[in-house]
């Protein structure tokens, strides 16, 4: 495909992954206001958010098996029709109950375009090419992050709008995907027989649900050492056991085991992990230490996060630029881990007190590092595995990565609550104030406009303090992931798009079963001469 043929098809592409990124940003700002409205309770606050991320991280895997089995585009046309019907079911809910369900299938429709779309691209650019478009990700990724709360907060304060329109917003963009995708993307149909193994399927679904509904909960709904927790984390672990005692055994297993034993794979996929623990467990709480250590604006809170998003944004496609015309890629890998590692220990050190000038550098150095890093890792399995696997080893890597996200923000959220806990008791007994005065600033998080002045300065000061461990908590994890970047063997990159290695192989695959038959019967007819 000519680059004006990959833009074309990238059009849809990249307007579905805008409505996936959307989705889990632009209600973050207006969760309160809706909560309020359907008059529901803390718990369900929980359930709203974290319905969406368990249904999109427990089916990464599940889209990522179908795309090797069935067309990858009506899949991606699939996914972002689910996500039309959650959305329109959200967006017209009257009570939270049915809000949960919409979220859920938001979700599934947001796991298939995660999964899908860097497919997708992997099917339709060599990996010695893939690099330049690496940049357009990044853009799509940086407005979506830094729009969706912004747009979320606008919406609810807009009168004649409300948070209904947090939901109908994405409706739009997803079905000018689903339109563009018909129109500019071309995938062959490749017909064969296939099994999905369904009780594989359940047996990963429900170990991950498990999982991910502990770490979402625990530290809040129960103790981290309770019988909840034993139940969870026991049944979860039974349940993956036996996900892998029968994927290991079918013959279209949803997530194929062999592929681990591919080092660049199992390296890659642990290196997700942890960057997924380090940046979404530490960058999700940015936005709170904006509003409430520093006594910012929702907005400008947003606005304050660009740093980081430029680093991102730029980090990528110059690296991506790079990568395509030299064909070398492991060097920016480990420059990716060592800035993430650099910023993240940097933003260790922020507090109350900390100038915005410095704190963007910190942000941009981090930004610039998990640009380097977050997209090469996926180049780097795609490239080292066979076309058939494709679907499979990248929706490994974005299954991983959504995981180490869930798991940092739940145990990071938790080590946060307690860390301000003990820095405002520490605070108020400095001070003098008596220790009931600040009961109701720790509960969640407190409205910093109706605080007195010597009760403000403690909660900014305890929140500055919790927030810069928060980081200095999640540094380990990325530098474990530079430790797993190490170790990674460079190959050159493929000059053939997926599609066309797919056919290679077919071919091969045909080849030699032609060839097998014909020299039976060269076999054969030897051995007739020889006897006659």
């Amino acid at each position: 495909m000519s680059n004006r043929q990959i833009l074309q098809a990238m059009s849809g592409l990249m307007a579905g992954m805008f409505v996936a990124i959307l989705a889990g940003t632009v209600v973050s700002n207006a969760l309160p206001r809706i909560i309020a409205d359907l008059g529901a309770s803390q718990s369900s606050y929980t359930w709203v958010v974290t319905a969406e991320l368990l249904a999109m991280t427990a089916t990464v895997p599940l889209w990522g098996k179908l795309s090797d089995l069935y067309n990858q585009k009506l899949l991606l046309q699939l996914s972002l029709g689910m996500f039309v019907v959650g959305s329109l079911l959200a967006g017209f809910s009257h009570d939270v109950g049915l809000l949960i369900f919409s979220r859920v299938a938001q979700g599934v429709g947001a796991g298939g375009l995660t999964a899908l779309a860097q497919v997708v691209m992997a099917a339709i650019i060599p990996p010695r090419r893939l690099g330049r478009y690496a940049g357009i990700f990044g853009a799509v990724f940086a407005v979506g992050t830094v729009a969706g709360p912004l747009i979320g907060g606008v919406l609810v304060d807009t009168s004649w709008l409300g948070w209904r329109w947090c939901f109908f917003i994405g409706v739009p963009f997803a079905l000018l995907a689903i339109v563009l995708l018909q129109a500019t993307l071309k995938l062959p149909t490749v017909r064969r027989e296939a099994k999905i193994d369904f009780l594989g399927a359940f047996f990963i679904v429900a170990g991950v649900c498990a999982l991910l509904i502990w770490v979402s909960l625990a530290g809040n709904q129960f103790d981290w050492g309770s019988w909840q927790t034993a139940a969870l984390t026991g049944g979860g672990l039974v349940l993956l056991v036996a996900a892998v005692f029968v994927e290991s055994r079918v013959a279209e297993p949803i997530i194929p085991l062999g592929i681990f034993r591919n080092r660049t794979v199992s390296l890659t996929t642990l290196a997700s992990l942890l960057v997924g623990v380090a940046m979404f467990g530490g960058t999700v709480f940015l936005s709170q230490y904006f509003q409430v250590s520093l006594g910012k604006s929702p907005t400008i809170a947003g606005l304050m996060s660009l740093p980081m998003i430029l680093g991102l944004l730029i980090s990528s496609t110059v690296a991506g630029q790079i990568i395509s015309a030299t064909g070398r890629w492991k060097i920016y890998l480990v420059l990716g881990a060592v800035a993430m590692t650099v910023g993240l220990a940097l933003l260790s050190t922020i507090g109350a007190e900390t100038h915005f000038g410095l704190l963007s550098i910190y942000m941009a150095v981090m930004g610039i590092g998990v640009g380097m890093l977050m997209q090469n890792l996926v180049l780097a399995a795609q490239n080292d595995v066979p076309a058939a696997e494709l679907g499979a080893a990248t929706s490994v890597l974005s299954f991983f990565r959504s995981l180490g996200g869930t798991i940092g923000t739940s145990v990071l959220g938790a080590i946060l609550a307690n860390r301000v806990a003990t820095e405002m008791t520490k605070g108020l007994k400095e001070a003098g104030v008596p220790a009931g005065s600040g009961r109701s600033a720790g509960h969640g998080v407190p409205d910093m406009t109706t605080l007195p002045a010597p009760m403000r300065e403690i909660v900014e000061q305890a929140y500055g303090v919790a927030t810069g461990d928060l980081f200095l908590v999640a540094t380990p994890f990325a530098l474990l992931a530079l430790i797993a970047v190490l170790f990674i063997k460079e190959k050159p990159l493929k000059d053939t798009s997926g599609m066309e290695r797919l056919a290679q192989e077919s071919d091969s695959v045909v080849g030699e079963k032609l060839i097998a038959p014909r020299s039976a019967e060269a076999g054969a007819g030897s051995s007739s001469a020889q006897v006659g």
